[in-house]
């Protein structure tokens, strides 16, 4: 196995999840929140979404799916357009109301296809190109992937965590 069928596979994996969680959940359930402070279902894939979106884009030089397939509108959440939900208080998370929890899903999806057709076209050679000099050590395309594939896992296990509880009450 190569490196583009690695990063692939992990990306694949992100993407099952998020089908998973999201699967049965109603508008009420991708809202619920273990307490008041906690992130719902629906925040975390969401923001996990965007992170991939934002990040990926940027590294690619391609236009965010958010903006340029129209899920902003879609989507109609209070915040600027670039926001990715990172930072947000408790009460930001509870503004991301999702009222058809396939959209959820369709916009991942549109973010893991924009993720895989980039994946496809880099070389192993690519990945040790500095594509963000603002940080010490300067961040490689290799380490922007893993880092991503690093964050969305995490968010996209605290869901499963979530819908765990929400489905045992």
């Amino acid at each position: 196995m190569g490196s583009v069928e690695l990063l692939t596979d992990a990306f694949g994996r992100v993407r099952e999840i998020v089908h998973d969680v999201v699967e049965g959940l109603d508008t009420d359930a991708l809202a619920y929140r273990v307490d008041a402070d906690a992130n719902s279902i629906g925040w975390l894939v969401w923001h996990l979404t965007r992170v991939q979106d934002d990040h990926l884009a940027d590294a690619a030089d391609l236009e965010q799916c958010w903006t340029a397939d129209g899920w902003a509108e879609r989507f109609g959440l209070p915040f600027p357009v670039g926001d990715i939900g990172y930072g947000h208080s408790s009460a930001d998370v509870a503004a991301v109301r999702i009222a058809d929890p396939a959209l959820l899903v369709d916009y991942h999806d549109a973010v893991h296809d924009q993720t895989v057709e980039f994946v496809r076209g880099i070389s192993d050679d690519d990945l040790d190109v500095v594509i963000d000099d603002a940080w010490d050590p300067p961040v490689t395309l290799g380490v922007r992937l893993v880092s991503v594939i690093g964050d969305t896992m995490q968010h996209a296990g605290q869901a499963e965590f979530v819908k765990g509880i929400l489905l045992r009450r």
